[in-house]
């Protein structure tokens, strides 16, 4: 309507606004087909990546430090490579994408092994270890794009996961809050173990008795046991959300692990949990 068009050059003209019709709301794309690789002798580089699976604070940075101390593990910081995304800016370089027979996801699984492959290349070992514990609410595409990755799932006493996640950030987090940001991990990790094959480290065991434990990872990845691994030393300060960056960390040998909780000390919402994991009866 020719009144509507001049009321909208006025308001442009002197607010530097204009009234639009509100339309429907477009449809996201369906989700990518997540898919093996076609062809993994050309399309995946990795051999082998080792992907360690556990919830937040439970040791695994201490785990990674242990494992990049063996001669052939490089275990680098968070690398968080789930979030790297590829998009298409036109419909043609989709078409282009499809006409190959890759979708989105197998060119956002092509970007991931690229990725960790240069970091392996370039420390001069023979398997990468990527330690992300948000990783674990990935585990199904992880395992798809690697079929042969191995995983090893680290476990800590519930209530003190939650206890060392409001202790990380208390002023972001209540006790109560943390507990429950810190179960979905514990559940991602749960429903991990359910569904892969894999070894199961705890971390108590792991503080206390560090050479049996370090010795059973490495028969799990078919690697000799190496000394160094009980002292891997210096570690460099890490930043938030690419791995614990306080001084017991730092230390360079293992520490003995805190007090287990009493189950009087243990919130109702992490005593399912405690059950599944067998630190409460």
């Amino acid at each position: 309507m020719n009144w509507q068009r001049k009321m909208n050059s006025a308001l442009v003209r002197f607010t530097g606004f204009q009234i639009e019709r509100v339309g429907k709301a477009p449809s996201s794309p369906p989700a990518p087909e997540i898919r093996p690789p076609a062809d993994p002798l050309t399309d995946r580089l990795l051999e082998a990546p080792v992907f360690l699976l556990s919830p937040v604070r439970s040791g695994s940075t201490l785990l990674r430090a242990i494992l990049n101390a063996h001669s052939a593990l490089h275990a680098p910081h968070e690398l968080h490579i789930r979030r790297l995304r590829v998009q298409f800016d036109t419909n043609l370089a989709s078409k282009a994408m499809t006409a190959l027979g890759h979708n989105q996801a197998d060119l956002e699984h092509l970007l991931w092994d690229r990725v960790l492959h240069r970091e392996l290349v370039r420390s001069g070992k023979r398997f990468i270890v990527d330690k992300t514990p948000a990783n674990a609410f990935a585990y199904q595409r992880i395992a798809t794009c690697w079929p042969d990755a191995r995983f090893v799932f680290l476990l800590r006493h519930p209530a003190s996961i939650a206890t060392s996640w409001h202790e990380a950030s208390p002023d972001r987090r209540t006790p109560e809050a943390a507990a429950l940001d810190a179960l979905r991990y514990m559940k991602a990790v749960q429903r991990a173990r359910s569904a892969l094959p894999g070894l199961t480290v705890r971390y108590e065991e792991l503080s206390a008795e560090p050479e049996r434990v370090t010795r059973e990872i490495c028969a799990f990845l078919g690697l000799e046991w190496e000394p160094r691994m009980l002292s891997y030393g210096e570690q460099p300060v890490l930043e938030k959300g690419l791995g614990d960056w306080r001084e017991k960390i730092r230390s360079g040998t293992v520490q003995p692990p805190r007090e287990l909780p009493s189950e009087d000390q243990i919130p109702d919402v992490l005593k399912p949990i405690c059950r599944t994991w067998g630190y409460l009866a």
